[in-house]
């Protein structure tokens, strides 16, 4: 398969990241719970991924051997995975509504036991870098053409974990392992810039051994741009994991939900939501 990057109708990515957004909004006000913040400012980098970069990933071969995979490590963000799950066909768009309900698939962290598509049951902050990691080693091992992509935030990778995964992925040389940072500077306790400082984060990743790339995470153009370099540069073969830095914004699209560290994890009421999904639909 091709690395680089086919042509794509980016006013269609738009729509699509549009229409997510609603998804999100609808899907957390209905469970009156989950977290909007860092699922709408993720939205963008997944859609592009998803719909633009991901290989060997369709309803009907969701298992193939030669898939790409995804980790989604900031598991709590799960509502804007589930938006594109129920796009892609792997559940019904009618499924979206019992998100965290008693029984439903669709629970407030990704369940890799009750959807197979997802890779790894994630919500325990720090573990997702570990697990990608272990997947790009034995589709290394297989020689395998796969990539692994995973999303991590940045209050996530204050954890100890993400720093050992950070400095043992360059020791194997996992040129087919893409990192993802959703750097939206909040986390349930504040601004990430202020609860334990992250900066300065490309020269601390790059000397760890990884080809770091930094982009505005809601630039579709400039996203799929750095999922062609990561692929460019993976397709060279073993060599440096490739690490990008996505600055986004926390609550993106809904002008009273952006860079409030309060949208975290706390939900609109129906009155709110549907200020939010007028606002999105502009």
């Amino acid at each position: 398969m091709p690395n680089s990057s086919p042509r794509f109708d980016f006013d269609l990515l738009t729509k699509l990241c549009t229409r997510f957004r609603v998804d999100i909004i609808e899907m957390l006000t209905e469970a009156k719970s989950g977290h909007p913040g860092g699922s709408l400012s993720a939205i963008d980098l997944l859609t592009v991924l998803w719909f633009a970069r991901m290989r060997g990933v369709t309803s009907a071969k969701a298992l193939e051997a030669s898939r790409d995979r995804f980790v989604l490590s900031k598991g709590h963000g799960v509502p804007a995975l589930y938006a594109i799950l129920a796009e892609k066909g792997f559940i019904e768009r009618s499924e979206l509504m019992t998100l965290r309900k008693i029984g439903s698939r669709l629970q407030g962290h990704p369940d890799r036991m009750r959807m197979p598509i997802v890779e790894a049951s994630t919500g325990s902050l720090g573990q997702g870098l570990s697990v990608a990691q272990g997947l790009a080693l034995g589709i290394q091992a297989d020689k395998s053409p796969a990539h692994v992509y995973c999303m991590l935030g940045d209050g996530e990778i204050q954890e100890g974990q993400v720093w050992e995964a950070a400095m043992s992925a360059p020791k194997f040389k996992l040129s087919n392992l893409c990192a993802i940072l959703d750097a939206n500077n909040g986390q349930i306790d504040g601004p990430v810039s202020q609860v334990m400082p992250l900066d300065p984060l490309k020269e601390k990743w790059e000397s760890f051994g990884w080809n770091v790339i930094e982009i505005d995470g809601h630039d579709l153009k400039a996203i799929d741009s750095a999922y062609t370099k990561f692929a460019d540069h993976a397709a060279k073969g073993p060599g440096k994991p490739t690490f990008i830095i996505a600055r986004t914004v926390k609550g993106k699209g809904v002008s009273f939900m952006e860079n409030k560290i309060e949208w975290h994890g706390v939900v609109p009421k129906k009155d709110e939501a549907e200020k939010a999904i007028a606002e999105i639909r502009k």
